[in-house]
């Protein structure tokens, strides 16, 4: 319900701003890796108070989409999120980024000796008290001669690991449900400091992720949601392949994998 009425807002004729007035971007190319990899990023310059989302935007946001079949000499690409914040808008809360967003990302080449040309388009939504959607385009020669100051920042923004957010626990129960599973994650984790909101992600994108619900009792987070797969059946979880965040004050903690308890 609330995914049908984000795309409602989205498709409002009722906009009164184009995208050019939203939302501009550009190329940051950033520089070579020691290991031969290439570190750039996207730089999204909002108006003022629009945002857009984070990798994985809530029931009520919208993901970002991203197409690089027009590049050349890239063989992968990894991105580096910055925390994002929990944002309310119209009573639906949604996950992402005020203002402007670095977005960080490390490219590995086909070839070491030949230079990466990125040509990627994104498609992605942004928001103040409605929706619309955005496609934008970035072109450019990677690598550039020092490290680029706003790529380090933004890489320094990003979640904390478990072992540096002081995990000392993680135990994940799987229940089937009628159309897919349900997750319930046992969080042995110190208190973030004001409302925590946890977020489930699976390696399958094309699984579909309610909203959590979160609790705490003393040094113990409770976290559940379901998961429903294309098919709306139960199905095998990869839990390696799982990833918990928490998110609270402004920051994020980032656990990967989800053992049984």
């Amino acid at each position: 319900m609330l995914r049908a009425l984000a795309m409602i807002l989205l498709t409002s004729p009722a906009l009164a701003e184009t995208q050019d007035e939203v939302v501009s971007a550009r190329l940051l190319p950033g520089w070579r890796l020691d290991m031969g990899n290439y570190m750039a990023a996207l730089q999204l310059d909002l108006a003022p108070e629009w945002k857009t989302y984070w990798r994985a935007p809530g029931e009520a946001g919208i993901p970002p989409v991203f197409d690089w079949s027009g590049s050349q000499n890239v063989k992968a690409v990894r991105f580096h999120w910055p925390s994002p914040e929990v944002i309310v808008l119209n009573g639906m809360t949604s996950i992402g980024y005020h203002d402007a967003l670095t977005l960080p990302f490390d490219v590995e080449p086909l070839d070491e000796s030949q230079p990466v040309k990125v040509v990627l388009k994104m498609d992605l939504g942004v928001c103040k008290d409605i929706c619309m959607p955005a496609s934008l385009q970035f072109k450019g020669i990677l690598g550039g001669s020092q490290l680029d100051p706003q790529i380090m920042a933004a890489l320094q923004d990003r979640p904390r690991t478990a072992k540096e957010a002081g995990l000392t626990a993680i135990g994940c129960e799987l229940a089937p449900i009628d159309d897919g599973l349900r997750i319930t994650a046992r969080i042995g984790l110190p208190d973030q400091g004001g409302a925590e909101t946890v977020v489930f992600e699976t390696a399958d994108s094309a699984v579909w992720v309610a909203e959590a619900q979160a609790s705490r009792q003393g040094g113990v987070l409770t976290a559940a949601t379901d998961l429903v797969p294309p098919g709306g059946i139960p199905f095998a979880l990869d839990r390696s392949g799982v990833t918990v965040t928490v998110l609270a004050q402004g920051k994020a903690v980032e656990i990967k994998g989800c053992p049984a308890p």
